[in-house]
């Protein structure tokens, strides 16, 4: 691995760049901005994402945090995956079946047993509409079932689809938040289709709070 040195002097670039571009700012509505295990699950519209998340999180917290993101995205081009994996310490997940080595659930447990919290975007895919959330994947259930002492914290992105829209490469400066709402309790027994619904309503709930 590269001296710290270098990924961080380029993680602080990257962070003032988002605020700059987007003045972003943290909205701690449900929980405070405390050293405690989480998985932030977030709203998915754009490759920015889990930037502005990260932007948001004090330095602490920001250090132990690891967003999971897409390896098939992050590891085309060196810059990408020097990025991806050094500045981001990013959970690359390979999202094609056929070409899988590793199981995408036992590296985020993985991750989480050495101590990271995560940032998790249950709709798997980025969703260009503004209005509907995608149906969950199942991962957040697993891990909940695996590690139910972690937090389970609701998190929304807003504006951001405005300042990044799909196939653009300069942004467009606007204003977007990140609002991290009320944990989300593991209920013992619930099955996998009750869950995800209860995650999912949780999310949309934060998002009308947001739009009011």
């Amino acid at each position: 691995m590269l001296h710290r040195g270098l990924p961080l002097l380029v993680g602080n670039v990257i962070s003032l760049f988002a605020r700059v571009v987007t003045a972003v700012r943290g909205v701690w509505q449900g929980v405070e901005p405390v050293p405690r295990q989480r998985i932030y699950f977030a709203n998915h519209s754009s490759n920015g994402d889990f930037v502005l998340i990260w932007t948001v999180l004090p330095p602490a917290l920001r250090a132990r945090t690891r967003p999971v993101a897409a390896a098939d995205y992050w590891l085309t081009g060196r810059l990408k995956a020097f990025i991806g994996r050094e500045v981001f310490n990013a959970v690359l997940i390979d999202r094609n079946p056929e070409t899988r080595r590793h199981d995408p659930i036992a590296q985020m447990i993985a991750a989480l047993d050495e101590g990271a919290s995560l940032i998790l975007f249950p709709e798997g895919t980025r969703n260009m509409t503004d209005d509907t959330l995608l149906p969950f994947k199942p991962g957040l259930y697993h891990l909940a079932q695996a590690r139910p002492e972690t937090e389970l914290v609701p998190t929304w992105i807003d504006n951001l689809t405005s300042v990044m829209p799909k196939g653009q490469v300069i942004p467009v400066p606007l204003l977007c938040s990140v609002t991290f709402g009320d944990p989300l309790a593991v209920v013992e027994g619930e099955d996998k289709a009750d869950f995800l619904a209860r995650a999912e309503a949780a999310l949309t709930a934060l998002a009308e709070e947001v739009a009011r």
